[in-house]
């Protein structure tokens, strides 16, 4: 029903079910398709080491530092398109369990003998390569820069989002970790898209109890027994179908302790007996199943075939006759006695089953591991607040400090970096006037100018807002020199090479007519709305009054229609030339005809050039 892990060359069991189920190939996917409004104005925990393999993985070519490139476009774009408050945790120190596992994917991967490979101390935990926390602390430090949140977990990322949303401080989680549900997830996002008119995948728990009722001790006990990432292995001989069979013959409350007695060598049946349950007339009388009555050759009823031949057997002739009726292929005897025969050899099968299920759990050595369930079932996995307040604030963006860092890491031009970073400043000006609506200038160097039209691009429908530059720069003496398209791209071009550029999203741009030069960016209409109504009012009249005037302007009459094509320099029929010609006459009662006929002739004429080489040596 959702997904497997982030970036592991191989899933455990309990993701390789998860998978499947996502992709399809179960019958029924407990996906949700959310539009990108769904994320406006909530807050979501980033799963950053997702983020970050995602990233190393997903280029194919050679890009410089492509951790801090898509992480720099993504929290944009995460921050001003989407309008969510992003919370970003970062891995802490792995348990000794995960390192024990991981070593041991790693080594089944790389085809070593199962005899030759090393094996990791009891209790002992094994960092992450040193590249990978280098990429990690980077990444942490452009996020602080931006002013976003940024919280340190003590063993893994996917249990501090997860505990972030079951206790209601975030909306949702975005990560490709199943196991953020079995840390208590109550709303996972996989992935976003922002450059694709497709919506994201959400997945909500209350869908999965619903659909499947499995509660949140039911995903631990399915992930004990077919394998999660601190113990691939699972139990042998049980495969998900078992395993999900299995589990969901107990509630929520009893399957752990369940587990813990089999493990011990106990064979307890789920209360109330196995999931399949005998009918009350069969556990009242067991004995009635040895006086099975006869039943007919022929026809398959209660009764001898010799029987049938004397009388006619009710069930084949209830009105009456001779005889009876030749059974069909496959023929099912629903009498009392019969039913009780399947009932009990249903029952006897499922018995059977519960015992081998339980035989093979009793075999597995440390089942199930109390280390691995009070992993998943604890409540404190990071530190969530500070000096009795919250850890979650949003700061302003250190404008200055990003732009030098991307300018080192990157090499980037600073009229590049101020280019991007201009849709989260306009986001945060927005929200700011909509909130205290006091005057003031976007990142204290630009004004509100006007809305110069709607724009739709992958779907997604926004304001183009024309910011007129209103002052200078306040607490630096740099101003934003934007760039415009074509340097922009000879820039991308020369920094990165090759690069798709699935997460840059051109929001800014830089508009020259006659009253000035101004700058573009795209923002969301409901925002632009609640910080500018008056503006946006004045904007949706003018646009009405626009659409009134091209609708009169298009049932005019021939005219009109004959003097539209001479303005576009269209070149017109012999009937539409004479015909414009008489009403040029017509209209131009002050002029003469030589002087029509020199303007006609002259350059500036509408008129095709043949036309006027006809008019003037005729």
């Amino acid at each position: 029903f959702f997904f497997t892990g982030k970036g592991k060359p191989e899933a455990s069991g309990f993701q390789k079910w998860a998978w499947e189920a996502s992709s399809g190939t179960c019958s029924s996917p407990y996906a949700r398709y959310e539009d990108p409004d769904f994320l406006r104005d909530k807050w979501v925990a980033v799963d950053l080491s997702y983020w970050i393999v995602q990233n190393e993985t997903a280029i194919k070519t050679y890009v410089l530092n492509p951790h801090l490139r898509l992480t720099f476009f993504r929290t944009i774009n995460l921050f001003s398109k989407f309008g969510a408050f992003p919370v970003f945790v970062a891995d802490g120190t792995p348990s000794p369990l995960k390192s024990q596992a991981r070593m041991a994917r790693f080594f089944r991967c790389s085809g070593i003998d199962a005899a030759r490979r090393p094996v990791a101390e009891e209790g002992a935990s094994v960092e992450r390569n040193g590249a990978f926390l280098k990429c990690v602390r980077e990444c942490i430090e452009l996020i602080e820069l931006f002013g976003m949140p940024v919280l340190q977990a003590n063993g893994e990322a996917e249990a501090l989002c997860a505990q972030l949303n079951r206790e209601g401080h975030v909306d949702a989680c975005i990560t490709a970790d199943s196991d953020a549900f079995l840390f208590g997830a109550q709303c996972v996002i996989k992935s976003i898209k922002p450059n694709s008119k497709e919506p994201f995948e959400c997945y909500r728990m209350s869908d999965i109890e619903v659909g499947l009722g499995l509660k949140r001790e039911h995903l631990i006990a399915i992930s004990l027994l077919v394998g999660n990432d601190h113990d691939l292995s699972g139990v042998q001989g049980i495969g998900i179908d078992n395993a999900l069979q299995f589990v969901q013959s107990f509630g929520e409350e009893e399957i752990l302790d369940k587990l813990r007695e089999i493990g011990s060598g106990n064979t307890p049946f789920p209360q109330g007996g196995p999931k399949v349950v005998a009918s009350p007339i069969l556990l009242a009388d067991d004995s009635s199943l040895k006086s099975r009555p006869a039943h007919c050759s022929v026809c398959g009823h209660p009764g001898s075939k010799r029987a049938h031949s004397k009388s006619s057997c009710v069930d084949c002739h209830p009105s009456g006759g001779d005889g009876c009726m030749k059974k069909p292929n496959g023929f099912r005897c629903n009498c009392t006695c019969c039913d009780r025969e399947r009932e009990a050899r249903q029952l006897k099968r499922h018995e059977n089953w519960y015992t081998k299920v339980c035989e093979k759990i009793a075999r597995e050595q440390n089942f199930p591991n109390d280390e691995i369930m009070e992993m998943y079932l604890c409540n404190d996995n990071g530190k969530i607040t500070a000096d009795g307040g919250s850890c979650i604030s949003w700061q302003h963006p250190e404008t200055d400090m990003l732009v030098d860092l991307l300018v080192f890491r990157q090499h980037w031009e600073p009229s590049y970096v101020r280019q991007r970073l201009l849709p989260m400043l306009s986001t945060i000006y927005l929200r700011e006037m909509a909130q205290q609506r006091e005057k003031s200038l976007l990142n204290g160097q630009y004004e509100f100018d006007s809305i110069q039209r709607t724009k739709i691009r992958y779907g997604h429908e926004a304001y183009v807002v024309k910011w007129r530059k209103g002052g200078t720069l306040i607490g630096s003496g740099r101003n934003l020199n934007l760039i415009d398209d074509k340097e922009q791209d000879k820039i991308v071009e020369n920094v990165d090479e090759s690069f798709d550029g699935s997460d840059r999203w051109e929001e800014t741009g830089v508009h020259v007519d006659n009253e000035g030069q101004f700058v573009l960016t795209d923002e969301h209409m409901k925002l632009v709305r609640a910080a500018f109504p008056d503006e946006v009012s004045i904007f949706l009249l003018e646009k009405e009054l626009k659409e009134s005037k091209r609708k009169r302007s298009r049932s005019g009459g021939a005219g009109n229609k004959s003097r539209n094509l001479q303005s576009r320099g269209v070149q017109l029929s012999i009937t539409e030339f004479y015909r414009s010609s008489k009403v040029q006459v017509t209209e131009g009662a002050f002029h003469s005809e030589t002087q029509d006929k020199e303007i006609m002739c002259t350059s500036t004429s509408p008129l095709p050039k043949s036309v006027r080489r006809h008019l003037l040596f005729k």
